[in-house]
């Protein structure tokens, strides 16, 4: 079994053996692995002896081979742009940057498929092709990396029309624990010579393997986009009117909505100028591709106060309202970043208490909400006036669970999140993610403090 590992020097051989595996100029120790220990928020910060960084999947696999010989605990990370806590070594293990892994194929133009190596960004596979697409949107897609969005099983701004990052894989290469390899790369959309795990990975936070490459399939780009703001009373009214345009405009891409509360503190502190001449409580932003996406939106608001674009400038000027929310909570404190969903049904519950229900256990926090309708999800982000000791996730989580839905919808367990997974996944499950878990990581080398074994 592995054991933590305090903030000093590995044993001198096993340096040794990592610098003649990556290369000596890619061992960073000392200072130089400072900005590999804090996580995007700055809530997560830990310690780690020495950061590796392979450069393909071959050196990957030495490097495990060589941590769990040795008992060494690791923690891979990717662009480093999670917020739970699950990419940073917060107990001293050492941390396997894929950042090098940046091999990205030729575009393949018959299957719409490309693959790629674990550090390259989401933009780049955005890039890879004039004609063809991510599914995947993420606001932080142009530092967040492949290996990563399908470890965490991203969600995003498009989860609505593609559906989330695991729905996006035809394939993995991966690394165990172990350093055996394993490689499914093929990309065909009907195989079933056998258990699925490119899809057990997805989402797994690098508890079972190290993916390295992956085969990700390609959607149409879009080229008739209409991006429109409508300002709205209430979140059952914004609800509403949501389900109405994912029933009523084929081409709606995106259904995300923000508050007046987290727009009042970006006019404040990012310079942003609001979307629409008189504040409303609750923003709906739709964004529609096709010939006819303006003329749908605009029957669908009415005369309702609205601010509609179709150029790309007129574009991202609406989207900065929405994309820039997660960094709102962020200019009052450190916060408290959670990511909920409930069934669709119960949505509007969740977005207009989930402030309250903070309250109760912290009425001087701040509460920003902004998200998905579409997909039942809510991103509450909190910036406690008292001790953020655990009181605002339970109180949000116990909230959450009592609506049936689940305490991550899309940015992983992790370290945040740990103690309260009983909320959402009982003791037969739990129990059965662990025999996973032993099966393919049996001494524990691979982020052993993500998802309680």
């Amino acid at each position: 079994m592995t054991a933590d590992l305090p903030a000093a020097d590995l044993p001198a051989t096993l340096n040794r053996e990592l610098a003649a595996a990556v290369g000596g100029n890619h061992v960073l120790t000392g200072a130089a692995t400072a900005g590999f220990a804090v996580d995007w928020t700055g809530r997560f910060r830990g310690h780690t002896p020495v950061v590796v960084r392979p450069g393909d999947t071959a050196e990957v696999a030495r490097v495990l081979a060589l941590c769990a010989g040795a008992g060494i605990p690791v923690v891979p990370q990717g662009g480093n742009t999670g917020l739970v806590g699950g990419g940073v070594p917060l107990h001293g293990e050492v941390v396997l940057s894929l950042a090098r892994l940046t091999r990205l194929d030729p575009v393949d133009l018959e299957a719409s498929q490309v693959t790629a190596g674990a550090g390259v960004t989401l933009r780049q596979v955005s890039d890879a092709s004039p004609g063809l697409d991510r599914g995947i949107l993420i606001a932080s897609r142009d530092s967040a990396t492949v290996g990563g969005a399908v470890a965490t099983n991203a969600g995003g701004l498009r989860v609505l029309r593609y559906g989330p990052m695991r729905a996006q894989v035809r394939g993995v290469e991966a690394v165990l624990s172990d350093g055996t390899v394993v490689s499914h790369l093929a990309g065909l959309v009907k195989d079933n010579t056998g258990y699925d795990y490119p899809s057990l990975l997805a989402g797994s936070e690098g508890t079972l393997a190290v993916i390295t490459r992956v085969r990700i399939q390609l959607v149409p780009r879009l080229r008739q986009l209409v991006t429109a703001i409508v300002g709205l009373t209430s979140f059952g009214e914004l609800h509403a009117l949501a389900r109405q345009a994912a029933s009523d405009i084929p081409g709606l891409v995106s259904a995300e909505f923000f508050t007046r509360a987290g727009l009042d503190i970006l006019v404040e502190h990012a310079g942003l100028t609001p979307p629409l001449p008189s504040p409303a409580e609750v923003y709906l932003l739709l964004e529609a591709n096709g010939p006819e996406a303006l003329g749908e939106l605009a029957g669908l608001m009415g005369d309702r106060p609205a601010a509609a674009g179709e150029t790309a400038a007129d574009r991202a000027r609406l989207w900065a309202y929405r994309e820039r929310h997660p960094e709102a909570a962020g200019f009052l404190g450190v916060p408290v970043k959670l990511d909920v969903s409930v069934p669709a049904a119960r949505w509007v519950e969740l977005a207009s208490a989930a402030a309250d229900v903070v309250a109760e256990v912290d009425p001087g926090a701040r509460v920003v909400t902004f998200g998905h309708v579409a997909d039942g999800n809510v991103h509450v982000n909190i910036v406690p006036a008292q001790a953020a000791d655990g009181r605002h996730e339970d109180a949000v989580f116990s909230f959450v669970a009592s609506l049936g839905g689940s305490i991550s919808a899309e940015h992983g367990i992790g370290a945040l999140k740990a103690r309260w997974l009983p909320l959402a996944r009982s003791d037969a499950e739990r129990a059965l993610f662990a025999r996973i878990r032993s099966a393919l990581d049996p001494a524990a080398t691979l982020n052993p403090h993500i998802l309680p074994r």
